[in-house]
């Protein structure tokens, strides 16, 4: 029996009826699958297959409570089977934020309202963190997460071997990255708030849906914020992120998160740890995306390399201490020609 057959033999039992047809609804990174079903009253769910032991369905059930229970949107788990990896979930509709943002070709005003209850939503989710709840996002996954880009990135899709003076470099910027991302107040973390895992949903309610959380921790308070405008699909001009910033600060700091005390009372401050915190993520997805090509045949996510590259290259030309590193990124844009593009 294949494991669509699996599939749809447990949601016949779930369900009381025979199943109805499975509609791929979408797919991610991972090796999770969704579906859409319509049922007989014309109400819709979404089925998810996560084969074990790739994925493992209970972080999401865990984290999907923590979401609804801080008074936000994210799906209903109505029937699970954790052993084989599925679960029968609300459907929470079918635009994202970056399939909707596209209809009107990502015009920044039309996506602030948007972006707004994005903002109020993560401050939401920050408030009601917990220590203990959630993994923490210690300097091991930070530093694990780093490694991915001169392993996947630079040698296996550059082809290239950084020397030790390379090495060197990186390590003291992967240091500063990490002093920096554990310096900072701790809140549970999502770890892809991103227009493309936001839902809409009637302004004015609990803000936007929320998908694709099975991998949050509690860590660093500028991650999601970093997540939000440094996105990995869309980019915005750097005065509209300046904006939404510092609207998130304002609104953290009305909602009692210690975003001021943290950085003494100064944005700037608190901006440059955004960045950094930025940085560490656009090197980790620099090297994920080229391991979803070459480890599991998903090509499409080498169109985004020069975004990240781009983002990288801004927030190192911004600050002295990370000047080595964009003299690094200099050696590696020698290799452009191998790879096809400019960074």
């Amino acid at each position: 029996m294949s494991r669509l057959d699996d599939l749809s033999t447990w949601l016949t039992h779930v369900l009381g009826q025979p199943t109805p047809t499975l509609v791929p609804a979408s797919a991610d990174a991972s090796f999770r699958r969704y579906f859409r079903i319509a049922l007989p009253d014309g109400a819709t769910r979404i089925v998810m297959d996560a084969p074990p032991p790739q994925e493992d369905c209970r972080p999401f059930v865990h984290v999907a409570g923590l979401i609804r229970d801080a008074g936000l949107t994210a799906p209903e788990v109505l029937a699970q089977d954790l052993e084989r990896g599925f679960l029968l979930l609300t459907d929470l509709g079918g635009a994202t934020y970056l399939e909707h943002f596209a209809t009107f070709d990502f015009a920044p005003a039309q996506a602030d309202p948007y972006m707004r209850e994005a903002i109020t939503a993560l401050v939401r989710w920050q408030g009601a963190s917990r220590e203990g709840v959630l993994p923490a996002y210690d300097e091991a996954l930070l530093r694990r997460e780093l490694g991915l880009f001169p392993e996947w990135f630079v040698a296996r899709h550059l082809g290239h071997t950084l020397s030790d003076a390379e090495q060197a470099v990186l390590a003291k910027t992967n240091d500063l990255l990490v002093a920096s991302a554990l310096a900072q107040p701790k809140v549970y973390v999502h770890r892809d708030y991103m227009p493309r895992n936001l839902m809409v949903a009637p302004l004015g309610g609990n803000g936007p849906g929320i998908l694709d959380f099975q991998d949050a921790v509690y860590g660093p308070i500028t991650y999601d914020v970093a997540s939000l405008f440094r996105d990995a699909f869309l980019s915005w001009e750097e005065e509209q992120v300046i904006d939404w910033t510092v609207r998130y600060w304002d609104e953290a700091r009305r909602a009692g998160l210690p975003v001021s005390e943290a950085f003494n009372h100064d944005f700037g401050e608190f901006y440059r740890a955004f960045e950094w915190m930025g940085l560490q993520r656009h090197l980790k997805v620099l090297g994920i995306f080229c391991r979803l090509n070459y480890r599991d045949g998903k090509e499409k996510y080498l169109t985004d390399l020069p975004r990240f590259l781009g983002y990288a290259r801004r927030v190192a030309e911004r600050y002295i201490a990370l000047k080595p590193f964009l003299r690094l990124l200099d050696t590696l844009e020698n290799h452009q020609d191998k790879v096809g593009y400019t960074f």
